[in-house]
């Protein structure tokens, strides 16, 4: 308990100067004054001063850094993009050395004096080793880092009553969920039994694919403590000699990445989530080799297709399927005011397309942004397939200046019928309307007979002379509005339900000669 509360004094005197610092951007003298005017510079300088705040205070708070700069639901972007620089350097010996978990777990199945290490990060350290006739890759866990995250965490929930009061409406409704959502994260990648079950669904779903390879797990080597792999190499995916030797190329190479995250998100459902290029290579076969799923996920099957309808909104400029998806989401609570939200949507996409470039990053940025006046949050899952687009677009964008990242998700959606072109969408928009008046439609002959005859025999009158104050018009006119209106109907009939075109097309033509005979009457 002692331990616990040292920590929480040393965090809170650690990030007191940038709480101060908030609060005077706020109002100059903390309690009273305007607002400060803070540039951009001075905000990106802070946010490194925080990161460095970050690495000193060890690897929970590295890895809640990183997983902060996925979320700009919740920091803002200049943060966000600072907090992405974080990298894993974390002394060895911080929680203890990696080999004495191997020692307790595999003294007895390898030999050790041949242990090499080959990288090392905030949660864990990779080394190879001899196994049978082959080298393999060991993935470790810091010994004794669970329970100082775990400690962490705790540190960060008793923060939370502190930071609430000082915050907005919409970041409140953020932040109530933040503390979940940074255990589910974190405690998930300390999980390398998890990792290699994600690796080895990947890898039998792309069993098939020639163009990329995922390392195979060894399970009777591996436990939540340590994952034991194939041992492949590559060169990395930007290196300038990447493609030498290799009968692809970077343009080629960089659809790839774009295919095969987008079928492992909306198509198989799991998905490696952290596509920077030191977890990619290409292997002298000139494949794609994908490395470390300790930040992956699986999607549920409504996510996945509540993912695609808001695409599909997107593609359609449907502001009414944008709001129905993100609802679905749980970005926006159900309660949220539509009609404001739709409004703010329809700016959104107005300022979209005025743009002459349009990508990825672009399109989350501008929601985002344009988003941030109401409580919104995205969930881990929906941030981390968000996160996989905007890292990936870079990297392809690294690999080939001109690559159209949002033209290839497009035809890959297209291709894979997850969503319908803009001619498709329309007729089957217009089908749908017709079949609803079908019936109608077939009702229309004999009501018209039924009218005519009443005409014939004077039980019906029809006024010819309008109303002093309504003005003269064509009392015909309507006739002609329905013709014209069963004819267009007809048209799209023909492409779509040949079977309802010659009715409607009929009823078009009875219109059209009660048109003419009200005109020449």
């Amino acid at each position: 308990m002692i331990g616990l509360v040292r920590r929480y004094l040393l965090v809170v005197l650690r990030f007191l100067p940038f709480a101060v610092s908030f609060l005077r951007d706020r109002r100059r003298f903390l309690l009273f004054g305007p607002a400060r005017q803070v540039s951009e510079q001075s905000h990106r300088r802070r946010a490194e001063r925080i990161r460095d705040t970050m690495v000193a205070l060890g690897p929970a708070f590295v890895k809640i850094g990183q997983v902060l700069s996925t979320r700009p639901d919740i920091v803002p972007p200049t943060y966000a993009d600072v907090f992405g620089t974080l990298q894993d350097e974390i002394p060895e010996d911080v929680g203890g050395d990696p080999r004495t978990v191997l020692e307790a777990e595999l003294g007895d199945e390898l030999d050790l004096s041949t242990l090499e290490r080959v990288a090392g990060g905030s949660l864990a350290f990779v080394y190879t080793v001899a196994y049978g006739d082959e080298r393999i890759a060991l993935k470790v866990r810091r010994p004794g880092l669970k329970p100082l995250i775990e400690r962490d965490l705790r540190v960060i929930r008793g923060l939370l009553p502190l930071v609430t009061p000082f915050l907005d409406e919409r970041q409140r409704y953020s932040v109530r969920n933040v503390a979940d959502d940074f255990e589910e994260v974190i405690i998930d990648e300390l999980d390398f039994a998890r990792e290699r079950a994600i690796m080895d669904d990947i890898r039998t779903n792309f069993a098939d694919d020639d163009r990329v390879v995922i390392p195979a797990g060894y399970e009777e080597l591996s436990s939540e403590r340590v994952l034991a792999m194939e041992y492949l190499t590559g060169r990395k995916v930007t290196d300038d000699d990447a493609f030498d030797g290799v009968d692809v190329g970077p343009h080629e190479m960089a659809t790839w990445i774009t295919e095969i995250y987008l079928e492992m998100g909306l198509v198989d459902g799991v998905f490696h989530a952290d596509p920077h290029p030191g977890n990619l290579a290409v292997t002298e076969d000139g494949r794609l080799l994908i490395f470390d799923f300790g930040m992956s996920e699986r999607l549920p099957a409504t996510t996945q297709d509540d993912i695609v309808d808001l695409y599909r909104a997107l593609v359609q400029r449907d502001t009414d399927g944008l709001v129905d998806a993100l609802i679905a989401l749980d970005v926006f609570e159900r309660g949220v005011d539509r009609a404001e939200v739709r409004r703010v949507l329809e700016l959104v996409i107005e300022n979209l397309a005025g743009r002459s470039e349009v990508t990825w990053r672009t399109i989350i940025t501008e929601l985002i942004t344009s988003l941030r006046e109401f409580p919104f949050r995205i969930p881990p899952d929906v941030m981390l397939l968000v996160r996989v687009g905007t890292v990936g677009e870079g990297v392809c964008r690294q690999l080939d200046p001109e690559f159209d990242f949002l033209a290839a998700v497009r035809t890959f959606l297209l291709e894979q019928g997850l969503i319908e072109s803009e001619l498709a969408a329309m007729v089957e928009d217009s089908l749908a309307d017709a079949r609803q008046s079908v019936p109608a439609m077939a009702r229309l002959p004999t009501r018209l007979d039924r009218t005519l005859d009443q005409l014939e025999r004077g039980e019906l009158t029809v006024r010819t002379k309008p109303p002093a104050d309504r003005g003269a018009g064509d009392p015909a006119l309507g006739y002609a509005v329905l013709a014209g209106g069963s004819a267009v109907a007809a048209a799209v009939l023909t492409i779509g339900a040949p079977g309802y075109a010659a009715p409607v097309g009929g009823s078009a033509a009875v219109f059209l000669l009660a048109y003419l005979l009200r005109r020449l009457g």
